[in-house]
């Protein structure tokens, strides 16, 4: 089966440029495409919840609580408009490849959505496929059949692991980026940063306004903090930026701390420092005992505003109905397993000067 290349159109001095996104979330991968300037028609998540976010922030683009397992080719097929190029995107669950998978069932059991994702690209041959993944992806068999996919199929593929900060991102997150095609061979996005202008947790969160333990902006009910027991404030308030546990008097730390194993973990309980990237966001960023998650000065965990900005979501962002109550396990969940906005952009630039290069 082959494709047939689709003319190039202007959309508003850009490459027309279709993207159906699979494994959408929230929207931080399909935030940054559009800002690019791509054209996003539809996004498809299990999860029912990242609907409000998906489409309240990216208009015109719809969402679909579906299983990628069990979507048909024809049917991701008709989403695409009739003209210009079409992309598939999409970030299968990481966990199953990350280091921080709970056990080898879970991961055997994810695993297949990569490959998931690869039949559909087998039987729908879009113009371009993007992924994003966790590094230790490429230790797996599955992302080695995944490649074979693409080069059964006629694609030229380009793959590295991109540093965050170098795309202006304030987190020292790496992650495995993909780009193929099926004209000609892609580049990945060039760094836009260099170390000496990183963007920092200052720069990124650094305007917000101050708040308690247990507290909440009521400006932003997404700038809330958990609740810190009374002993956690006690450790937080002997922490300093950069540090650990091991900067506590020792009536402070836990017996896990005290043992062989817990020496291992110095970044459990630490504050962030101002001047530096954020540590990696995970679903667990709100909870300061999950990572060097305090903040810099004040005496809490990230709220769930600074861990979205830190994913370089913009600052007006929503996640929730303004009407609804909301659970911070939930949207802490949503917001770390987003790709961050700014590498989406970068990836749906890079994306862009692909097709403007085989066009011209």
């Amino acid at each position: 089966m082959k494709s047939t290349k689709r003319k190039i159109t202007s959309r508003k001095g850009t490459t027309q440029c279709n993207v159906v996104d699979l494994f959408c979330g929230v929207g931080g991968l399909t935030h940054g495409l559009r800002s690019a300037g791509l054209n996003i028609v539809a996004g498809i998540d299990f999860d029912g919840d990242c609907e409000f976010a998906f489409t309240h922030n990216n208009d015109d683009a719809k969402f679909f609580c579906r299983d990628v397992a069990s979507l048909s080719p024809s049917f991701i097929q008709d989403l695409y408009p009739d003209t210009g190029y079409r992309v598939l995107s999409g970030c299968a669950p990481c966990q199953p490849f990350s280091r921080y998978g709970r056990g080898a069932i879970n991961r055997r059991s994810k695993w297949s959505l990569l490959l998931n994702f690869g039949a559909l690209v087998e039987s729908i041959l879009p113009d371009l496929v993007t992924i994003e993944n966790v590094p230790e992806l490429q230790a797996h068999d599955v992302f080695q059949n995944f490649l074979d996919i693409l080069v059964g199929c006629g694609y030229q593929t380009t793959y590295a692991v991109l540093y965050g900060p170098d795309f202006g991102v304030p987190q020292s997150r790496r992650r495995l980026v993909l780009i193929s095609s099926r004209h000609g061979t892609p580049h990945l996005p060039q760094p836009t940063h260099i170390p000496e202008s990183y963007p920092t947790v200052r720069d990124a969160i650094g305007m917000l306004p101050p708040i308690e333990s247990g507290c909440k902006d009521g400006r932003d009910n997404l700038h809330r903090a958990c609740t810190l027991s009374n002993k956690n404030l006690k450790r937080i308030r002997a922490s300093v930026p950069g540090g650990s546990w091991r900067d506590w008097p020792k009536s402070l730390r836990s017996n896990c701390h005290k043992s062989q194993s817990g020496a291992t973990y110095p970044s459990v309980y630490g504050r962030m420092e101002w001047d530096k990237p954020a540590p990696t966001i995970t679903t667990q960023f709100f909870g300061y005992g999950n990572g060097r998650f305090g903040h810099p000065e004040q005496d809490r965990a990230l709220s769930l505003r600074e861990g979205a900005i830190l994913q370089s979501f913009p600052s007006n962002y929503s996640f929730h109905p303004p009407s609804e109550n909301f659970s911070s396990q939930k949207l802490g969940q949503l917001i770390g397993n987003a790709v961050p906005v700014r590498l989406g952009q970068a990836i749906g630039s890079a994306i862009l000067e692909h097709l403007k290069a085989i066009d011209s």
